[in-house]
C-alpha cells in the first residue's frame, strides 16, 4: 500500500515553483500537416473492397493497400477495440503510440496521424473522419480513441488476480490472429505485438492520485473511426474482452459484442497528386560514424 502522501514538508517557495508555466515538449509547427483537403475529397467516392468482422473477445487481422481507407465500426453494441499497425512489407515498422501521444496528445482524433516506430518514424495511417469528435473531454478528463493505456494483457492479469490464467486478453487475441494470418509460432508473433490505439475506449487520469481510468464507451452502432493508409498495412484489431470498459477488463462477464473493419478505395484519380510519405531522413550516425 501506499504511504500516505506527502510525506516531505512544503518548502516555502512551494507556490512559486508549481506556478511554472508548461512548455510543449514537441512544438508541431514544422510539422508536415496531412493534405486533409485531399483525402477529404477522395472519400466521397469510395467503395468497399474488404470487409473484416471481429468476433467478441477475439482479434483479427486486415490489409490495406497504401491510398485506401479503412474504417472501423460498432455494429451491434458498445465495443472497444485494440488496434495494431505494421508496415505490411516489414514488420519491424509497427506503430509507436508514444511518439504518437507526443505528437497529437493523449487521444486522437480526425487530422491526427498514426506515426511508426524509429528508424522509420513516419505516418503509417491518418484519421480522416471520427463519429465521435463531439465528445471532447469530459467533467472527468475521459476522452476517446486513447494512446496511453498499452493493451490489456494475461500477464498484468496473472499478477493482479493472484495467478489466473486468462486467455482473451486484447494482448493473446492480437498474438492468436498475428501468428494465423503470418503463420509465425505465437513466440515470434509476441515480438510483433505492440501498445494500441484504443478505439473507442473512453479514458483518462484522475485528478487526485494520476491514475488512468476507464468508463462507458459512449460509442453506439454506427459510430465508426476512418483511417487513410498512408503505407501498405497490415492491421491487427481486438474487440476488447471488457466490451465498452464500464467496470472491467479480461474477464467473461462483461458484455462484448463485435467489429467490423471495412477497407475502402478511393475513385481512380482521386489521389494523383498524392505519394507514401519518405521514412526519417535522420542518417543513423548517431554521432558516431556512418551507419
Amino acid at each position: 500500500m501506499k504511504p500516505q502522501r506527502p510525506e516531505t514538508d512544503a518548502p516555502a517557495d512551494a507556490d512559486e515553483r508549481r506556478a511554472v508555466p508548461p512548455v510543449i515538449c514537441y512544438p508541431v509547427a514544422a510539422l508536415p500537416p496531412a493534405p486533409m483537403a485531399l483525402y477529404q475529397a477522395a472519400r466521397a467516392g469510395l467503395d468497399l473492397v474488404a470487409e473484416y468482422l471481429v468476433p467478441p473477445r477475439e482479434a483479427r487481422c486486415f490489409r490495406v493497400s497504401a491510398g485506401q481507407f479503412f474504417r472501423i465500426l460498432s455494429v451491434e453494441g458498445p465495443q472497444v477495440g485494440d488496434l495494431n499497425l505494421w508496415n505490411a512489407n516489414d514488420l519491424s515498422e509497427r506503430f509507436y503510440s508514444g511518439k504518437t501521444r507526443a505528437l497529437h496528445g493523449t487521444h486522437l482524433s480526425t487530422g491526427d496521424r498514426m506515426w511508426s516506430s524509429f528508424p522509420h518514424l513516419r505516418p503509417m495511417a491518418t484519421i480522416t473522419h471520427d463519429t465521435l469528435d463531439w465528445y471532447g473531454f469530459d467533467a472527468s478528463g475521459g476522452s476517446v480513441h486513447d494512446v496511453i493505456g498499452t493493451r490489456c494483457d494475461p500477464y498484468t492479469h496473472n499478477l493482479l488476480s493472484g495467478g489466473g490464467q486468462y486467455h482473451h486478453c486484447c494482448h493473446s487475441n492480437l498474438i492468436r490472429a498475428l501468428s494465423a494470418e503470418t503463420r509465425r509460432s505465437p513466440v515470434d508473433a509476441e515480438r510483433h505485438v505492440h501498445d494500441v490505439l484504443n478505439v473507442f475506449m473512453c479514458t483518462g487520469f484522475t485528478r487526485d492520485t494520476g491514475q488512468y481510468f476507464m468508463k462507458a464507451s459512449p460509442v453506439r452502432p454506427g459510430d465508426y473511426l476512418e483511417f487513410f493508409a498512408e503505407i501498405d498495412l497490415l492491421g491487427a484489431l481486438s474487440a476488447c474482452p471488457g466490451g465498452d470498459c464500464s467496470s472491467e477488463h479480461s474477464s467473461d462477464s462483461a458484455a462484448c459484442h463485435p467489429l467490423r473493419v471495412e477497407v475502402l478505395r478511393p475513385g481512380e484519380n482521386a489521389l494523383d497528386d498524392w505519394r507514401p510519405p519518405a521514412q526519417s531522413a535522420y542518417d543513423r550516425s548517431h554521432g558516431i560514424g556512418p551507419a
